[in-house]
């Protein structure tokens, strides 16, 4: 499930015809998201609930697990992890992100984790089939979004115990307070700002960790988001991702100027970046594809209205940039499988350009509706709701042009 540091050389060939397996999988996951997912999708969104039946539908069919979640990063060209994400969210993105959302705290675990930490907490992030869970990953504070290193959340060891003492608040937690695993980023040595940070497993029933204030959310409404309280929240001392001896290591570095790899928030959103954009693509397909259908049906002036040049370029500028986020997210999807750097931010590049073009295509989608595109009716409202996140959550927009700017100009661009 995670990354080996090979050469391009050695990397598995990037090709952009799907092969036997990629398709079979393709074409599983959409018959789930259509067969399932939409037509749930309303509903839920108008509840904005967890969709607990359709969680436990997906755990039902192998989606919702650690087994099949394995599968989806084992495939060493990358991809059938971005196909599954974008056919799921072509679905609905507020059931996608409840169903994936915990893949956010298991690609922490398996990331910054020894292989012992990976086998203990992963599977108790998923569940059972019968009793599926869901896990949070809790990074983002009131005073600390795209800026990781204002985090005040506090961790200390505790000499006598034998335990990590935690204390702070957490904000737009996804599955905050309801999961059953929550990883949380913290501080251990304030002085290092983003470089003094680590990562530690709060486990299910922990005293002291506490769901605060819900948001109520313009889109993905389906998806749980919540703030999580830490009150003097004790955690046993493996409950440290990578453990004491690497962090101190680390630490070490980072005091003596030396240049360190791997804070513990920053390593997390990179891996998930082209995941996160294939998400925004599966949405931005979404629309295309109804307005494409309903311009071939709807008459004025007694033709279909994709006859007209403004409907039909309109389209036709749709699905060109849908492709080409498409083409840069399987990109840095195969790079990041195969541990191929990111030296010009291939990464924040996919998730810049697939999260404008989805705020983008759906509102090209409303507009080739007209008035019915404003109509809770229709569910391309929803989708241009679901979209607006993407140039937000993760990195906003502006975030991902400062981290490309930094990687193809060596400097620090502020």
């Amino acid at each position: 499930m995670g990354t080996t540091d090979v050469s391009p050389a050695d990397a598995p060939s990037f090709s952009l015809e799907l092969n036997d397996d990629q398709r079979a999988v393709r074409d599983w996951i959409h018959g789930f998201a259509a067969g399932v997912v939409r037509p749930a999708a309303a509903e839920w969104d108008e509840r904005e609930e967890t969709p607990w039946p359709i969680i436990e539908e997906a755990a039902r069919i192998g989606l919702y697990s650690l087994e099949g979640f394995a599968q989806l990063y084992a495939d060493p060209t990358g991809l059938t992890l971005p196909i599954v994400s974008e056919e799921l969210f072509w679905g609905d993105a507020g059931i996608g992100m409840a169903i994936m959302g915990t893949g956010l705290a298991v690609s922490a675990i398996f990331g910054q984790g020894t292989p012992e930490q990976a086998a203990t907490w992963i599977p108790q992030c998923f569940g059972t089939a019968e009793d599926p869970a869901v896990a949070a990953f809790c990074s983002s504070e009131p005073d600390a979004g795209s800026d990781v290193s204002a985090i005040r959340t506090r961790a200390r060891w505790d000499e006598a115990t034998g335990e990590w003492v935690i204390n702070g608040q957490k904000a737009w937690a996804t599955n905050g307070g309801i999961a059953g695993v929550h990883v949380v980023i913290a501080t251990v040595d304030p002085e290092l700002g983003a470089r003094g940070h680590a990562a530690f497993v709060v486990p299910p029933g922990t005293p002291g960790l506490s769901m605060g204030a819900k948001v109520r959310k313009h889109g993905l409404r389906a998806s749980h988001t919540a703030d999580v309280h830490l009150d003097e929240c004790r955690v046993p001392g493996d409950c440290l991702l990578g453990g004491r001896e690497r962090l101190g290591e680390r630490l070490a570095r980072a005091r003596s100027g030396a240049r360190s790899k791997g804070q513990a928030a920053m390593a997390t959103f990179e891996a998930s970046r082209p995941t996160v954009a294939a998400q925004a693509i599966g949405i931005a397909r979404a629309a295309y594809e109804y307005a494409l259908d309903y311009a071939r049906q709807r008459e004025q002036f007694g033709r279909p209205i994709i006859e007209n040049q403004a409907i039909a370029f309109m389209l036709a500028d749709m699905k060109t940039e849908i492709d080409a986020a498409r083409l840069l997210t399987w990109r840095a999807s195969w790079m990041g499988r195969n541990g191929i750097p990111f030296e010009s931010a291939e990464g924040s590049m996919s998730k810049l350009k697939a999260g404008e073009v989805a705020v983008w295509a759906t509102e090209r989608a409303i507009q080739i509706l007209g008035g019915n595109g404003y109509a809770r009716e229709y569910p391309v409202e929803r989708w241009h709701r679901d979209a607006k996140i993407y140039t937000i959550f993760e990195g906003t927009s502006e975030i991902q042009r400062l981290v490309i700017a930094r990687a193809i100009s060596g400097v620090q661009v502020r």
